[in-house]
Formats: C-alpha cells, sequence, structure tokens
C-alpha cells in the first residue's frame, strides 16, 4: 500500500499530462467489434467440463474475430487437451468494464447457467480509470460474493492482469503509471485468492519476453497485439496455454469433481428419501385396505 501512496503522490502533477496522452490514444486507437459466437464446445472425450468465462475486453475478445479462436476457446481447447474431456464454454463478458460493472450488469447474466470452472479476467479498465487498491479489493470481494450466490462450489480462476507496461500505443508515462497500477491491483487479486477458499489467481507477471522464450516464439513484440492495446490471436493463445497450465498444476478441477460427486450423493440421497418415503406410504395404504 506504501508503494501505492508513494506512486500516487508522484502522480498527482503528471494527471494533466496524461490526459492529454490519453485523448491522443483514444483518437488513434481504432474501435474494435467484440469478437462473435459466444457459445462452443472443445471436442474431447465423453465426459464434460463446463467453462464460463466472464470479465472485461481480454473475455470479449476485442481483435479476435470469434470467440472460438480468442481466449476462451483457446482455453477450452487446452483443457480439452489435458483433461480429455470435452469443454462447453460460454463468454459472458463486455468491453470497458470494471469489477463494479461485471457485478451489477453481467453476474445477473449468468443466473441459470452451470458451471465446473468459471474464469475471470478484469484489472485493465480498474487500472484506466485508477481505482484504488483498497476500493478494488472491497469490489472484487463483493464480485466474489456475487456470484457465489448462483455458483457456491465452482472454483473461480482470476486470469493475470494485464500487461500494461508492454502496451506499444501507450506513451512510456502511461505505461509506468497504469502498468504499475495494475500490478498492485494484481497484488490485491493475490491476497484475495490466499485467504478465499475456491478462489484462484495466477499471479506470475506477463512478460512477452518470458512469453517468447517459455514457448519459443519469434517476431516483434507488437505482433501480440491487435490495435496496440488489445490482445492478437497469438496473444490470446499463449495467455490460454498459460491458464490451463496454471489449472492443471493447482488442480483447480479436482476441486470441482469433488463438488459434482457431493452434489451427486445430495441428489441420490434425496432421490432414495422420497422413494422411501413413496414406499412408505403405500405399504401403510395397503394396511388400511
Amino acid at each position: 500500500m506504501i508503494r501505492y501512496l508513494l506512486g500516487a503522490i508522484c502522480s498527482i502533477p503528471l494527471l494533466p499530462i496524461m490526459a492529454i496522452q490519453g485523448k491522443q490514444i483514444r483518437k488513434k486507437v481504432p474501435t474494435l467489434p467484440p469478437a462473435t459466437g459466444p457459445e462452443g464446445s472443445a471436442t474431447g472425450g465423453a465426459k464434460r467440463l463446463r467453462l464460463l468465462a466472464l470479465g472485461e475486453s481480454t473475455i470479449a475478445c476485442l481483435g479476435a474475430e470469434t470467440h472460438e479462436e480468442g481466449l476462451t476457446g483457446s482455453l477450452a481447447k487446452e483443457l480439452a487437451r489435458h483433461t480429455g474431456k470435452t469443454v462447453d464454454w460460454t463468454v459472458v463478458a463486455r468491453a470497458g468494464y470494471t469489477a463494479q460493472l461485471v457485478k451489477e450488469r453481467l453476474v445477473p447474466r449468468m443466473k441459470g447457467k452451470r458451471a465446473d470452472l468459471i474464469a475471470i479476467g478484469l484489472g485493465g479498465n480498474d487500472a484506466f480509470t485508477l481505482n484504488r487498491p483498497w476500493r478494488w479489493n472491497r469490489q472484487v470481494r463483493e464480485l466474489i460474493a456475487e456470484i457465489r450466490k448462483e455458483f457456491p462450489e465452482t472454483p473461480l480462476l482470476f486470469l493475470n492482469v494485464p500487461p500494461i507496461k508492454e502496451f506499444p500505443a501507450f506513451t512510456p508515462l502511461i505505461q509506468f503509471v497504469v502498468g504499475n497500477l495494475v500490478n498492485i491491483l494484481g497484488e490485491e487479486l493475490n491476497k484475495i485468492a490466499r485467504d478465499t477458499e475456491g478462489v484462484y489467481y495466477s499471479s506470475e507477471e506477463i512478460t512477452l519476453q518470458g512469453w517468447m522464450k517459455k514457448y519459443d516464439q519469434e517476431g516483434p513484440k507488437s505482433g501480440f497485439f491487435s490495435d496496440g492495446v488489445h490482445p492478437a490471436l497469438i496473444t490470446y493463445q499463449t495467455w490460454a496455454k498459460d491458464a490451463a497450465q496454471f489449472v492443471m498444476k493447482e488442480k483447480i478441477l479436482e476441486e470441482s469433481d469433488r463438488a459434482n460427486l457431493l452434489l451427486e450423493i445430495e441428489d441420490s440421497a434425496f432421490r432414495f428419501s422420497v422413494l422411501t418415503k413413496n414406499t412408505k406410504e403405500e405399504h401403510e395404504g395397503h394396511k388400511g385396505i
């Protein structure tokens, strides 16, 4: 928190400059439409896994034509490859949304859906709007509580915050100020994940150089962006690989399997109790005759 306060104090005189630079960036960066096809399946085996993706523009997949080739579809393919299951996926997302707006406007749209894993992408817009870390922490906890009303046992995976320090469309000043802020918001996510059961956060900071080395990729860093801000297909697909590896490493889906097993046991117990009650009533009815 001290790091944030020091950074905020130093940034105050720079805010007018950042505002001017921000307007110039918005004029230069094209307006991209969200990806199409918010539902689909990644083919695997007979068993099925339900993936629900929630969040801002990274989940809305600006820069990709379809969700199938974007982050959610790619994550589903990676999970299908790792688990051998068919992964049915659904996207509920909106570009420009903060954690607060996701809670208020998107979570209600999840009502009635079922999921074995919920992947959440947030942080970019809260950093752009200079949200304070303690307010962000509270808003994310409120978001989790709202999701839990509909999905009490489903594991929640918060994806890494976006690598704003490497956005080529941003000026060095905005990269530094907003990039440091989004990393601080990521640290808050990590705190929340550590003390909240069933919540996970992939806390490793994304660096394009690290990805290129890890996955043996070549080319300019600008190739990771579709418009200088939003991811290109290679970024969505690389991000999905990283996320799937984190899911398997942390054995997140095992929690979902346990929850599903408990639900099946409860359902079986309920069915047995109903059957027993009906049989008893029939028996007593025959005795009365």
